[in-house]
C-alpha cells in the first residue's frame, strides 16, 4: 500500500493551529505518511509541530459555513485544534488523518521508516540481554541456571528464548510445568535479593480446574526456591472470589495440600476495561475547566485511579516485606502473568534494589520485567483516554506502573538517579514512538518482525550523554537502603506532570527546577574547592 493513496490533500495554507497553553498560530499544514506537520509563517520556523499519526487517539470534525475545524486528541493526552478554510480540504485532511492513524499493519508504522540523525554509540537491542543479567547472578550463587528450553519460542510464545530457573530442575521438567500453567508461563526468576538470598519468581495461574489437578514438577520447581525449614508466600493478584471463579474455566490457584510450605495471599488488582475506564474518567476530570473544586475532587475520586495506584503499591510493599523482613521467597501471579504480576514484581525491585533506581538499572528493569517478560504493549497501548472504539485489550497497565514509580520518586527525591521527565518520556514512547522498542506484544513477535534489524532501539537514543543529561536528577545521592513508600491517602498525589501538563503551565516549576540545579552545581563546585584546599593544607603541614 502506498501512503499517497490515503492523502487526498497533502497541504493546506492559512490553517490556524490551537495548542494547549500556547497562542494560536497561522501557517501551513502538511501531511506525510507518518506525520502531521505544521509550520508557521515565521522565517526561523521556530513555531513548528511534528505530530506522529500513531500518537492520534481520535479526531472530531466541525463545520461553520466554509470553515472546518479538526480537533485531534492525542495518546499523550494533548488536544490540538486545526481551523482549515474550505470544507472539502478540511474533510480530505480529516479523513486522511483518520486513515493514517489507524493503520492495521505494524510494518507500516514509523519505526520501520525512521532513520536516525544521531551517531549510534550503543546498540540498545543488545543492551539488556538475559545472559548479561545472569553473569552477575552466577557470581553470587550456583543455585540458578540459564535455560534455553524456550529456544525458538517452542514452549511459551510470550516468554523470551532464555530464562533463569533453579539449577535442580531439568528442561524436560520445565516442559511439563509449562503444560500446567496458563499460556505455558511456568515460574521463572524475577529477582534475587543478595542480602539474604531470597527470590521473587513470577508465572501465570496453575491450571488446577475444578477437579484439583496437580503437577509434581511444578511443586518441585517452586519448592526449589525455599531454604530448608522456611515457608514461602504466593501472592495472587486476584481476589479469592475471582481466583475461585477461574477454577470453573480450567484455571485456579495452588492447593494447600500440594504446596504445604507455601502460604497464599490474595490481593485484588484490577485489570483491562476497569483500568481503561478509570483512565478515561481521570482525563475527563482533568480536562474539566469548570473550576468548581468540589466537582473536580468528586470526579477525581470517582475515577478510582489513585485507588488502583494504592492497590498496586500495597501489594509491591507486601512482596518486598516478605523478602526483606520475613526472609522468605515469593511467587507472584495473577491470571496470565503479563500485567498486574509485572507491576508488582518490578515495583518490589525498586523498593528493594538501589540498582533499579539508577537510569541504567531502571532501563534494565523495563527490558527484563516488561519487554522480555511479555507485557503485550501493542494491545495495551493501542489506544489511550480519548478513543471512541472500545477494544477489549487496551489498559493503561504500564502507565499505572510509571505512576507508582513517580509516587515513590516523589517520596524519596534523593534516592533516584532519574527525574520525572524520564518517566514521562517512557510513557510517551510506549504509546507512540519512532523507535521499535515497544512494538509487538512479546519477544516472539519482535523476532518475527525483525525489529532489531529493521528498527532503532529507544535505548540507543536515550543513553547518549546529551540525552541522558535531560533525565538526571540533580538531588540524587546513592542510597543502598530498602525504601518503604507510604500508601496512606494523603501520601498519594495526582501525577500532574502527565495528567495536568496540557492544562496548567509548568513555568514556575521549571524555573524552580533550574534554580535547584544551579544551587546543586554551585554546591558541588564549592565542595571541590574545599577538598582542594584541604589537600593543600595537608601537604603544607606534611612539609
Amino acid at each position: 500500500m502506498e501512503f499517497a493513496e490515503l492523502i487526498k490533500t497533502p497541504r493546506a495554507d492559512n490553517v490556524v493551529l490551537h495548542q494547549p497553553l500556547l497562542q494560536a498560530l497561522e501557517g501551513t499544514l502538511c501531511l506525510t505518511g507518518h506525520h502531521l506537520i505544521f509550520s508557521s509563517r515565521r522565517r526561523d520556523n521556530a513555531e513548528e509541530l511534528w505530530l506522529l499519526h500513531s500518537n492520534i487517539d481520535s479526531i472530531e470534525k466541525r463545520f461553520v459555513g466554509s470553515l472546518g475545524t479538526v480537533i485531534i486528541k492525542c495518546k499523550d493526552l494533548r488536544i490540538i485544534q486545526l481551523d482549515i478554510p474550505g470544507m472539502e480540504e478540511c474533510l480530505n485532511i480529516a479523513n486522511s488523518i483518520e486513515a493514517l492513524s489507524t493503520l492495521d499493519s505494524v510494518t507500516l508504522m514509523y519505526p520501520f521508516f525512521y532513520r536516525p540523525m544521531f551517531e549510534i554509540v550503543e546498540d540498545g537491542w543488545r543492551s539488556f540481554l538475559p545472559e548479561q543479567e545472569f553473569e552477575l547472578l552466577s557470581s553470587m550463587t550456583t543455585e540458578w541456571r540459564l535455560s534455553y528450553v524456550n529456544k525458538e519460542f517452542s514452549v511459551c510464545s510470550s516468554y523470551p528464548p532464555v530464562v533463569i530457573v533453579p539449577e535442580s530442575v531439568s528442561d524436560d521438567e520445565l516442559r511439563r510445568v509449562a503444560m500446567f500453567r496458563q499460556g505455558s508461563r511456568f515460574p521463572v526468576l524475577s529477582y534475587y535479593h543478595t542480602k539474604n538470598k531470597m527470590v521473587i519468581m513470577r508465572s501465570s495461574q496453575p491450571l488446577t480446574g475444578t477437579n484439583g489437578r496437580r503437577c509434581r514438577e511444578d511443586e518441585k520447581l517452586i519448592n526449589a526456591t525455599l531454604r530448608h525449614g522456611f515457608r514461602g508466600y504466593i501472592i495472587d493478584t486476584r481476589s479469592l472470589n475471582v481466583a475461585q471463579q477461574a477454577r470453573a474455566k480450567g484455571g485456579g490457584f495452588e492447593q494447600e495440600v500440594h504446596y504445604p510450605m507455601w502460604r497464599r495471599i490474595h490481593k485484588c488488582i484490577e485489570r483491562f476495561n476497569i483500568l481503561q475506564e478509570s483512565l478515561i474518567k481521570l482525563v475527563e476530570a482533568c480536562n474539566d475547566q469548570s473550576h468548581n473544586m468540589d466537582r473536580w475532587l468528586s470526579k477525581l475520586e470517582a475515577s478510582n485511579w489513585l485507588t488502583h495506584v494504592k492497590e498496586i503499591l500495597t501489594t509491591a510493599c507486601l512482596v518486598a516485606q516478605c523478602i526483606d523482613r520475613e526472609g522468605t521467597s515469593v511467587l507472584v501471579h495473577g491470571t496470565e502473568g503479563t500485567d498486574s504480576t509485572l507491576q508488582v514484581t518490578s515495583l518490589a525491585q525498586i523498593i528493594l534494589d538501589p540498582g533499579c533506581r539508577t537510569i541504567r538499572g531502571f532501563e534494565s528493569l523495563v527490558a527484563r520485567e516488561w519487554l522480555q517478560a511479555g507485557h503485550p504493549f501493542q494491545q495495551r497501548c493501542a489506544q489511550s483516554a480519548y478513543s471512541n472504539s472500545k477494544q477489549k485489550w487496551e489498559a493503561p497497565v504500564f502507565l499505572l506502573f510509571l505512576d507508582c514509580v513517580w509516587q515513590i520518586l516523589r517520596q524519596f527525591p534523593c534516592s533516584f538517579e532519574f527525574n520525572e521527565q524520564f518517566l514521562i518520556m517512557l510513557f510517551e514512547h510506549a504509546y507512540a514512538s519512532q523507535f521499535g522498542t515497544f512494538l509487538g506484544n512479546n519477544e516472539n513477535e519482535r523476532s518475527k518482525l525483525k525489529l532489531p534489524q529493521k528498527t532503532m532501539s529507544l535505548w540507543s537514543w536515550v543513553n547518549r550523554p546529551e540525552e541522558l543529561n535531560k533525565f538526571l536528577n540533580p538531588l540524587f545521592e546513592a542510597n543502598s537502603l530498602v525504601i518503604w513508600p507510604s500508601v496512606a491517602p494523603q501520601s498519594l498525589l495526582l501525577w500532574e506532570g502527565v495528567f495536568l501538563r496540557w492544562n496548567r503551565s509548568s513555568k514556575h516549576l521549571d524555573e524552580a527546577q533550574e534554580e535547584m540545579i544551579k544551587i546543586m552545581n554551585n554546591n558541588k563546585e564549592l565542595q571541590a574547592r574545599v577538598n582542594a584546599l584541604r589537600r593543600q593544607l595537608a601537604e603544607m603541614e606534611a612539609n
